[in-house]
């Protein structure tokens, strides 16, 4: 598996209502520092069995997401996250 393999396969092991930030996500896919790659990987992401809405920015705020900061919103308040 590639770098990009490691980072669907993470996000998509985030169970619903919750989240993970891009850094986690870094780190779970063995790249601690290329949390700004999981971001561009996420933008490009198609798949819905990869929930990229529920990866966030470490300081807790949104970051990106293709369909629009409104669209993350909704659909982590769908699924029951609070967010802190």
């Amino acid at each position: 598996m590639d770098f990009a393999d490691w980072v669907r396969s993470a996000v998509a092991a985030i169970p619903k209502g919750s989240t993970r930030s891009y850094k986690y996500i870094a780190r779970a896919a063995g790249s601690p520092r290329a949390y700004r790659a999981v971001g561009n990987i996420l933008n490009k992401n198609r798949d819905p069995n990869v929930p990229c809405h529920r990866v966030i920015k470490s300081d807790g705020s949104l970051g990106g997401y293709y369909y629009g900061s409104r669209a993350k919103a909704r659909k982590l308040k769908e699924e029951g996250y609070v967010s802190r």
